[in-house]
């Protein structure tokens, strides 16, 4: 079976939000299944040098454009956040927590975290807050809140994103196809093409 899609991302990013609603019936149509990686952007911003893209302005404003722009070509529901960005430590180990266990599960979980953040404007900071959305899907609030503090998934989490470091992620998203990275919600169409063709 062919090797499956690496989708890294952080729940703060809302190209990261829209390539969350493609990627899966994406890899699909290619025959492929798709391991979702929830990393930690902030870290590798001050390792690399780099700062938010809402810090600078320019880009901000064009940024704001264009999310909106492209999720209304592929209708998605789509509010900024305030407060954006967040902190999203107590998300990422939650889902590691629960993929341990049951990986699709884990995706939803992710989608439910992004739709909260970036669809109802829900601060997703807060481990209480992503513990209720863990809840609603099935598992034990106390659980989730454990897992939150358990040194396994802060490991877990901090172990993901020092191979992002590693691998030279730059951004959510960031894809690997067979190997090959993409970077950007933009380039999904470029993933769907390199599939189509075997790459060139």
């Amino acid at each position: 079976m062919s090797e499956p899609i690496e989708f890294f991302f952080d729940f703060s990013s809302p190209y990261g939000y829209l390539a969350s609603h493609r990627i899966n019936d994406l890899a699909a149509k290619h025959g492929r299944l798709v391991i979702w990686r929830p990393f930690l952007l902030g870290a590798v911003f001050q390792v690399n040098g780099q700062s938010a893209l809402m810090s600078q302005q320019f880009k901000a404003d064009y940024s704001l454009l264009d999310m909106t722009r492209s999720a209304r070509r592929f209708d998605i529901p789509l509010q900024m956040p305030d407060p954006f960005p967040v902190a999203t430590q107590a998300a990422g180990r939650i889902y590691y927590w629960i993929e341990d266990q049951d990986k699709a599960l884990a995706r939803q979980f992710a989608k439910a975290v992004y739709g909260a953040y970036f669809g109802d404007n829900i601060n997703i900071m807060p481990k209480e807050t992503v513990a209720e959305i863990a809840e609603k899907i099935g598992f034990d609030y106390e659980d989730c809140i454990c897992a939150i503090n358990d040194e396994t998934y802060k490991q877990r989490l901090k172990d993901v994103t020092i191979e992002a470091m590693n691998r030279n992620v730059c951004g959510s998203p960031f894809m690997f196809v067979d190997g090959e990275p993409f970077w950007g919600n933009d380039r999904l169409e470029m993933v769907d093409q390199w599939l189509e063709s075997g790459g060139w």
